[in-house]
Parts: C-alpha cells; sequence; structure tokens
C-alpha cells in the first residue's frame, strides 16, 4: 500500500490519529511504533503520511489553501 492519503482507510487515519496521542516526537522509534499500531502500513509509509499532512497544514496557515465559504446559521439551526 502507498502513502498516497487517497490509500488510507478511515479506520487506518483514526489508529494513525490516536497512536499520535501516544507517541510524541520524542518517542524512540516513533515511526514504527505509529506503524504498529495502524497494522497496516510501514514505518515509512506512516513518515511519508505525517509529513503530508504537516506540509497541507502549512499550506492552509500560509494562505495557500483557501478556507471553505461555509453558510451561516441562526441560533434557531436555520441558514441565514
Amino acid at each position: 500500500m502507498g502513502s498516497n492519503s487517497a490509500n488510507w482507510t478511515a479506520r487506518e487515519n483514526k489508529l494513525f490519529e490516536d497512536a499520535l496521542a501516544v507517541y510524541d516526537r520524542d518517542t524512540p522509534d516513533r515511526w514504527h511504533n505509529l506503524a504498529r499500531a495502524v497494522g497496516t502500513k510501514t514505518a515509512e509509509e506512516v513518515k511519508c503520511h505525517y509529513q503530508m499532512l504537516v506540509d497541507d497544514i502549512h499550506s492552509i496557515e500560509s494562505g495557500l489553501v483557501p478556507l471553505p465559504n461555509y453558510k451561516s446559521y441562526r441560533g434557531n439551526g436555520r441558514r441565514q
């Protein structure tokens, strides 16, 4: 399986997110631990997936990706 985010299932992403909360950047063998927690990815695939997410965040924060234009709602749950 590739590290492309399209190749990650919702379950794999959830396992990855949960494992990130346990294995922070100071954890020895972090990528191997994350891969073991996901169960279907290699350490290299997990590392690439993480880097893609970091790159996405940087793009969003630097204004390279426009935020969605959400419709606002009134307090009663109806669209304005």
